[in-house]
């Protein structure tokens, strides 16, 4: 069993302190050292940084605010260069511990890398993210996982070496929202490092607003297209629009046409999955 431990939760306007919490109770009673820092991303609300601040109130628990926005890939970066134990456990500040063992499991798990996966809770009529995420949790699942380990990984639920993160940084290029995760899965499998998948999830229960869902989908739809000639492998979108390029043009005008319409649609309260697809489709074919 490992021996010590640093739990780091990157944060940008989400109050986590209920988080942290379980987090540290179930360190407590492991044994071990350890630390938890949460890396408050240059948060804007003032409510949720007051919040936070009550977590350096906590044992072996600090809140490291950089006061400015580095990106998703420099806070990560910055957070494994803070940690002062040999492994590191990064968490998305907007998971929900569903596992009494949760801590334990990982620490008794052999591998260098290890990612645990996700879980999404019950679906909320109206909240387009909610039922996006429900209808794509059967992709997660830890078999699906181990036939593809490079493809299907993400930052929201893992543990890793800290030399090792050290030596493999989250790729600074990667600043808007999206795709650093499979960046850094891909930076793996180029350097022959395994990823050990297993049944250790964290639960996704909070979701945004359908208008704030939309502007962060299309923020990375973006990112994707910005890195599209090195994410070609790792992407469901890419490998569509590869396989079916003749569409693109097709997609791009009814993207014109109608994505105002459709735009209306999922921000409203009955959004359907089929026209959030059509306009993801119609939104990434219309970037140039």
């Amino acid at each position: 069993m490992k021996q010590n431990l640093s739990i780091l939760i990157p944060t940008y306007n989400d109050p986590c302190a209920t988080l942290v919490e379980e987090l540290q109770r179930q360190a407590a009673v492991l044994g071990i050292a350890y630390e938890i820092i949460v890396g408050d991303d240059g948060s804007t609300d003032h409510q949720v940084l007051e919040t936070n601040r009550g977590i350096q109130r906590l044992p072996n628990c600090r809140l490291l605010a950089t006061g400015r926005n580095q990106g998703r890939a420099a806070i990560r970066n910055t957070l494994a260069q803070q940690a002062q134990y040999d492994w590191l456990l990064f968490i998305d500040s907007d998971m929900t511990i569903c596992r009494n063992d949760y801590l334990q499991t990982y620490m008794k798990t052999e591998g260098e890398v290890i990612y645990g996966g996700i879980v999404v809770g019950a679906a909320i009529p109206g909240n387009l993210r909610s039922l996006w995420e429900k209808a794509s949790e059967h992709q997660h699942t830890v078999e699906q996982r181990r036939k593809k380990p490079y493809f299907d990984f993400h930052t929201a639920n893992f543990l890793i070496r800290r030399d090792l993160m050290l030596a493999h940084p989250f790729d600074l290029r990667y600043r808007h929202y999206g795709y650093e995760d499979v960046a850094f899965g891909k930076q793996l499998q180029q350097e022959a490092i395994p990823i050990v998948h297993i049944d250790n999830p964290l639960s996704f229960e909070v979701f945004e607003s359908n208008a704030d869902f939309i502007k962060k989908t299309e923020e990375g739809l973006r990112t994707l297209h910005q890195f599209r000639d090195e994410l070609q492998d790792y992407s469901r979108m890419l490998q569509f629009t590869r396989r079916h390029a003749w569409l693109l043009p097709l997609f791009h005008l009814l993207y014109i046409w109608a994505g105002p319409v459709a735009q209306r649609h999922l921000t409203g309260h009955h959004p359907t999955l089929a026209v959030f697809t059509l306009y993801r489709l119609g939104y990434f074919a219309h970037l140039r």
